[in-house]
């Protein structure tokens, strides 16, 4: 039976990696999929403690790596603080209406980083920055948050096979 729930959780965890491109904090729920399923099953416990902190060690990692990233593409090609954190409201919410992109799950990555480069353009130009500094620091946001997307995504794959091979073991 251990067999099934460690499938079970699995598939789950696959669900929320490809979340991780809609915004979600697919990583999270990795965690604490893993860790609801210890607890269900306290006298056959899948994972131990050094697997769980390894899980949220990589978890905040790739945290880390999504945010600075995505922030620091702006302010790398020369963008105000006001760009920066633009580009970050800019690319969760392009990531939400790239969701409707008819390129299934590409077109919230694609989407994120659009929103990251126009929220970059707006808080230059608001800023009272010229057009062409402003539009190189949304090209470095669209490119930040499209690596820092691409980070989390190496690192929320690490976090499935990790728990993934524990689960199995």
């Amino acid at each position: 039976m251990v067999y099934v729930y460690a499938t079970i959780l699995t598939l789950f965890n696959l669900v929320f990696w490809v979340s991780i491109l809609f915004g979600l904090p697919g990583t999270w729920l990795m965690i604490l999929a893993a860790g609801a399923t210890d607890w269900w099953l306290a006298d056959n416990a899948m994972f131990g403690w050094p697997v769980l902190l390894t899980a949220i060690a990589l978890a905040t990692l790739g945290e880390i790596l999504e945010f600075f990233l995505g922030a620091a593409g702006s302010r790398a090609a020369g963008g105000s603080r006001r760009a920066a954190t633009l580009a970050i409201v800019g690319g969760i919410v392009g990531a939400i209406a790239g969701t409707a992109f008819p390129i299934p799950l590409l077109g919230t990555l694609i989407g994120a980083s659009l929103g990251a480069f126009i929220g970059s353009l707006l808080g230059d130009l608001w800023a009272g920055r010229p057009i062409f500094h402003s539009v190189e620091a949304g090209r470095g946001a669209a490119a930040g948050r499209f690596w820092g997307t691409v980070a989390k995504m190496v690192v929320g794959a690490a976090i499935v096979v990790l728990l993934g091979a524990a689960a199995f073991l």
